[in-house]
């Protein structure tokens, strides 16, 4: 772990993170790092937008809470609460 992850390692570790777009560029990303922090990680995204997809390439669906969901379907969001 590097010096700039290490000063984040602290505030992450263990607390629960929702990311909306975890299945594009830079919400995997998002995701992947703060896995490595030692988050709890959540994800809502509509699809898995690219292919090849770095979400997929990172194996993030079996490392991160990932829920396929369009977040504008209001009626949906409430019935996952």
């Amino acid at each position: 772990m590097n010096k700039f992850s290490s000063n984040f390692y602290p505030i992450f570790l263990n607390k629960k993170v929702l990311i909306t777009g975890n299945t594009g560029f830079k919400g995997s990303w998002l995701s992947f790092w703060l896995l490595n922090l030692g988050a709890k990680v959540y994800g809502l995204s509509k699809n898995i937008p690219t292919k090849p997809s770095l979400f997929k390439v990172l194996n993030l669906q079996k490392k991160i809470k990932f829920t396929k969901l369009d977040i504008r379907k209001k009626k949906l969001l409430k019935k996952k609460n």
